[in-house]
C-alpha cells in the first residue's frame, strides 16, 4: 500500500526592509511625583538604545524581516555599544563612524502621567552623507523606510535621498518607500512649505503620520491630502486606532479614496516611546507579506493595520532594558 502524499508548508521569503535614520542613547528620566523647579523629585533615570530608525529596525527584525539599519554612529564606546546590541536583536547595521562627534543623545522626560519631552542632541547621527552609502547595501532591498527625522538636516538629508535613488535603481524590482512624519518640532522647522518639498520628493508609497503632524504638514485638517504625495496614508490614533487612506490610481475622475479606521485594544503603559516606531515594522512587514500575494485592497491593508496595532501592543507591554555597557 503506498503511503499518502504529504505536503511540505510553503515556506515565506521574508522581506528585506532598510531603515536610514538615526541611532542614538536614550537617557530617560522618569519622574514618579510631579516635576518642580528648583528641587529634586524621586523617579528612575535610564539609558536605552534609541533613534525611530532603529526602534522601526529592531521591531522589523522581531517581527521576521530581514532589517537593515543604515546609520551614523561616533567613534566611541556608546556607538560600538548600541551597535552589538542592536545586532544582538537581529539587525543587519550598516554603520558610519564619524570621527570629531560624538554619538548622538536623546533626553527623554516622562512626568507621571506619561506625557513626554525630548531634548535631541543627535551629534554624528545627522553626520552621514550621500558619499557614504555603499551601493551593496541596497542590492534586493523591497522598501526603504525614512523617518522625517532622516529628511530635515544635512548632511544626512542629502544621503537619505541617495538612500532612496539606490534602493530604487538596486532594489528588488517595485521596491518601495515609506515615509514617518516623526516630530511636529522638527517638521517645520524650515516651515511648512519646504518640510511638503521634502516628503514630494521622494515621491513615497507609503506616509505615516499622527493626525497633529497630518495637519501641521498640510495646514488643514482633512488628512486625505496626504494623498497628493503618497498612494497609502496611515494615519495613527494612539488609543483610538489608525485611520488608512489610500488611492487607487486606475480610479476614475472624482471617485473618492478608500478610507476606513481600524480600532484597536488601549494598553496601560507608564512610557510609550517608541511604540509608533513598533507600529510602523508591523504594518510595513504584513503590508510587504500581502502585496507578494497580489492583495493590495481593502482586506490587506486592514491586515496590516492590524499587524501594526499588535507589534505597538507588544513595545508597550515589553519590559524595557537598559543599554549593556560597550
Amino acid at each position: 500500500m503506498t503511503a499518502p502524499a504529504t505536503t511540505s508548508p510553503v515556506r515565506t521569503r521574508p522581506p528585506r526592509v532598510l531603515v536610514l535614520g538615526d541611532l542614538v542613547l536614550d537617557v530617560v528620566l522618569r519622574a514618579s511625583a510631579p516635576i518642580e523647579s528648583g528641587t529634586d523629585v524621586p523617579g528612575r533615570v535610564e539609558i536605552r538604545q534609541g533613534g525611530s530608525a532603529a526602534n522601526a529596525a529592531r521591531w522589523l527584525a522581531r517581527l521576521g524581516a530581514r532589517a537593515s539599519l543604515v546609520c551614523a554612529v561616533g567613534r566611541d564606546g556608546a556607538g560600538r555599544s548600541l551597535v552589538a546590541q542592536l545586532r544582538r536583536d537581529g539587525v543587519d547595521v550598516h554603520a558610519v563612524r564619524v570621527a570629531g562627534h560624538r554619538t548622538g543623545r536623546i533626553g527623554v522626560l516622562v512626568a507621571p502621567s506619561g506625557e513626554r519631552s525630548f531634548v535631541a542632541d543627535r551629534r554624528a547621527a545627522i553626520r552621514m552623507e550621500p558619499g557614504d552609502l555603499k551601493p551593496e547595501w541596497f542590492d534586493g532591498i523591497e522598501l526603504i523606510h525614512v523617518p522625517a527625522y532622516s529628511l530635515l538636516v544635512e548632511p544626512l538629508g542629502s544621503a537619505a535621498v541617495r538612500a532612496v535613488e539606490l534602493t530604487r535603481s538596486r532594489g528588488a524590482r517595485g521596491a518601495l518607500v515609506s515615509v514617518d512624519l516623526a516630530s511636529v518640532g522638527p517638521l517645520l522647522t524650515h516651515g511648512r512649505r519646504e518640510a511638503r518639498e521634502l516628503v514630494a520628493r521622494l515621491q513615497p508609497d507609503l506616509v505615516f503620520a499622527t493626525e497633529v503632524e497630518a495637519e501641521a504638514l498640510l495646514g488643514r485638517h482633512a488628512p486625505d491630502g496626504l494623498l497628493e504625495d503618497a498612494k497609502v496614508a496611515v494615519i495613527k490614533r494612539g488609543a483610538r486606532g489608525a485611520r488608512v487612506l489610500a488611492r487607487d490610481d486606475h480610479a476614475t475622475a472624482g471617485e473618492p479614496p478608500l478610507r476606513f479606521d481600524v480600532a484597536t485594544t488601549p494598553v496601560a503603559a507608564e512610557d510609550s516611546t517608541g511604540a509608533g516606531d513598533a507600529f510602523d515594522a508591523g504594518f510595513i512587514a504584513g503590508w510587504l507579506l500581502a502585496m507578494r500575494t497580489g492583495h493590495v485592497g481593502a482586506s490587506a491593508l486592514h491586515r496590516a493595520t492590524m499587524a501594526g496595532h499588535r507589534a505597538a501592543a507588544r513595545h508597550l507591554r515589553s519590559p524595557r532594558t537598559e543599554l549593556p555597557p560597550g
